[in-house]
């Protein structure tokens, strides 16, 4: 078939692959058409002709169209919006070319990482290509299988170029964290040349068996969390955190693009239905908790779904008033207490701050005392780190109990340690000064005021060591109705990172020590010998016997 040969000369390919398809084409014309290597070969060169050998001609990047682009798309997230324009202005000096860096957006389910990567494809003016990694275990389906195998396929990214018809469009490679691992081989370590910009100028497909250059594509991935992600995999992707919403972001958010977009699904004009303020703030507040607002829509949807009788029944020029009163109709009465702080608490219970990939969450740590022998209990599925910090705690209460006025006599009494919602796993060093001051409070017989929150890990000399999750957990305690809250003195260059609305209804002290700790929380005159701050030094002690 001369007519393929034409095709073949025409489609731009590189000098070494064309000499590869005239190669396969001539094999083609002496194979029997009734042989099946004939198919084979011309569903090969039938790819090969389909895929986009060069680049497509762009306009020239306009950063105020791609700033207008992203603030229509997403109200708020202003520190990601400035990152990724940088990163356009960078292209925009390398005459359109790819900086050389992939980015990925990583933070909790429903904040926006996937839209953002659109508004990105918008904003440049390029085709916009999503292949999804969730639960992917085998490595052809990023390579492709050889095409020695019957069914042989290309891998997913070769797939998804030759779809969009674009050598350059902007790729999101979608829950890059969800990537498994299974006996077919670890795609996880497949994309590793993919991301590569020093490799990916000749990707090799196992199916394509010829170099394919990757280098202008703009690739995007998006994670939950950077946890399960393989240290190599992880170190070719530049990180960008997208964190949760403040309420008044969510209200923006629900008036100004939920509201129209559920009103367009359940076929309702956005004209005749008007939410009151205090009803958005009472779905925000009272019947979701979660960083992003994919919760929120649905029980938009939902209030809106219960209301489409009463639409109907409208005449012309009414306007149909949802308040507080309908939504606790609908909705039953609410799910979540915006003031979880307020309560009165026994001694030995305290408010800590916890970072999880949906975002920040407030626990409570608890302690029991009971006749005994001393024996400590630690339950609430705490993973190793988790139960280490508690058993530091007791170490460090235990071993001041003279410093520390109080009439519990450990010796004589089992303690039981416990964080609520037993039914999570829950690890990390973070809750530290949290299960320091719970067992102080509860040797002491003082309260702790439960509108203080605290975060921070706890070394066995008493030092106050930094933490991760700082925005997280500051929105977290702006949500619950926290006043105060303790953080390491070695975060507070995070705070830069927290939006001004959760600080601004914050007091927030820093501490080094685990005796600033007991001073803040307990009001407790410590000893300042007791605990040292890393960098201090006294003489030291004399060698126990």
């Amino acid at each position: 078939d001369d007519d393929l040969a034409v095709k073949i000369s025409a489609a731009g390919m590189p000098e070494e692959v064309e000499k590869a398809a005239m190669a396969e084409w001539k094999k083609l014309a002496a194979t029997p058409t009734q042989s099946p290597e004939h198919q084979i070969i011309r569903n090969y060169l039938d790819l090969m002709l389909q895929l986009p050998w060069q680049a497509e001609d762009l306009d020239e990047i306009d950063l105020n169209k791609a700033r207008a682009q992203l603030d229509q798309d997403h109200y708020g997230l202003e520190k990601i919006k400035d990152r990724i324009i940088q990163h356009l202005a960078v292209m925009k000096l390398k005459n359109g070319q790819s900086s050389g860096s992939v980015l990925i957006l990583t933070g909790p389910p429903g904040v926006g990482k996937t839209s953002i990567a659109k508004s990105i494809a918008t904003a440049l003016g390029r085709k916009f290509v999503r292949a999804s990694l969730g639960g992917v275990r085998d490595d052809a389906e990023i390579r492709g299988h050889r095409r020695t195998y019957i069914g042989a396929m290309p891998g997913k990214v070769i797939q998804s170029l030759k779809r969009t018809e674009a050598k350059n469009p902007v790729f999101l490679l979608d829950e890059i964290d969800k990537l498994g691992r299974g006996f077919s081989g670890d795609p996880a370590s497949a994309l590793l040349e993919v991301l590569d910009p020093e490799q990916n100028g000749a990707f090799m497909d196992h199916y394509l068996d010829v170099p394919y250059d990757l280098s202008d594509v703009f690739f995007i991935a998006t994670a939950n969390s950077l946890d399960s992600i393989p240290p190599a995999l992880l170190d070719r992707m530049e990180v960008i955190q997208v964190s949760g919403y403040t309420f008044s972001e969510k209200l923006h958010i629900a008036k100004n693009h939920l509201l129209a977009k559920q009103c367009d699904a359940l076929g309702i004009d956005r004209k005749i239905v008007k939410f009151s303020d205090e009803a958005l703030l009472r779905l925000i507040t009272g019947y979701t908790r979660e960083a992003g607002v994919r919760n929120l829509q649905r029980q938009l949807a939902a209030v809106l779904r219960a209301s489409t009788e009463k639409v109907l029944d409208l005449k012309a020029g009414e306007v149909l008033k949802i308040g507080c009163r309908d939504i606790t109709r609908i909705l039953g009465p609410e799910k979540y207490q915006q003031e979880v702080a307020g309560r009165i608490v026994p001694p030995g219970v305290v408010t800590g701050l916890a970072w999880t990939p949906v975002g920040g969450e407030i626990l409570f740590v608890e302690a029991k005392a009971m006749a005994g022998t001393g024996k400590l209990t630690i339950t609430g599925q705490l993973g190793d780190v988790m139960k280490e910090s508690a058993q530091i705690a007791m170490s460090i209460v235990r071993s001041h109990l003279s410093q520390i006025p109080g009439g519990l006599n450990f010796d004589k009494h089992d303690i039981h340690v416990h964080v609520p919602s037993g039914a999570i796993p829950k690890d990390g060093p973070s809750a530290g000064i949290a299960m320091l001051s719970t067992l102080a409070s509860l040797f002491t017989g003082k309260v702790v005021d439960p509108h203080l929150a605290m975060t921070g890990e706890l070394t066995l000399r008493g030092a106050v060591m930094p933490v991760g999750g700082i925005k997280e957990k500051l929105l977290a305690a702006h949500r619950a109705g926290i006043q105060k809250v303790l953080l390491p003195l070695k975060n507070k260059p995070d705070l830069r990172d927290v939006p001004k609305e959760a600080k601004s209804g914050l007091e927030i002290m820093f501490v080094e020590t685990a005796e600033e700790v007991l001073q803040e929380v307990l009001q407790l005159e410590m000893p300042p010998a007791l605990f040292l701050p890393e960098g201090h030094s006294h003489t030291l002690a004399p060698p126990l016997n």
